[in-house]
């Protein structure tokens, strides 16, 4: 059974497989990444004008820098391995998310993470 991961942009799949290379099981990340997902979504103007980005689907990935990625973790007491099972999940669905869409680079470098917001929620700001 794939893990519910609610409102979050990120699918179960995604989750299961980030959850075999670290720490936080499934759930806890799913938990995590609903957390996540508000501050995401106040912060989705910011993000649209300051980073790459394209949408599928109704979902909008962001290619952003590691050192932004931490600033949007910031407001929040995640543990090390928590936060880097939400930084792989983001950045395997922004992966996904790039792949998909049509004449963009899906190349991630190592210094870049993804961020992933769900455009339905995020057009209302």
């Amino acid at each position: 059974m794939t893990v519910d991961t609610g409102e979050a942009p990120i699918t179960g799949a995604v989750v299961e497989r980030v959850a075999q290379g670290v720490d936080p099981t499934p759930s806890a990340i799913a938990d995590a990444l609903l957390a996540l997902n508000a501050e995401l979504i106040g912060r989705h103007g910011e993000l649209e004008r300051r980073a790459e980005h394209v949408t599928v689907d109704g979902t909008r990935a962001y290619r952003v820098g590691r050192d932004e990625w931490a600033a949007l973790l910031d407001d929040f007491d995640f543990d090390e391995s928590t936060a880097a099972a939400l930084r792989l999940a983001h950045t395997e669905q922004a992966r996904l998310l790039f792949a998909t869409a049509v004449g963009a680079d899906d190349r991630f470098t190592s210094d870049e993470a993804g961020v992933v917001v769900g455009i339905d929620t995020a057009e209302q700001f």
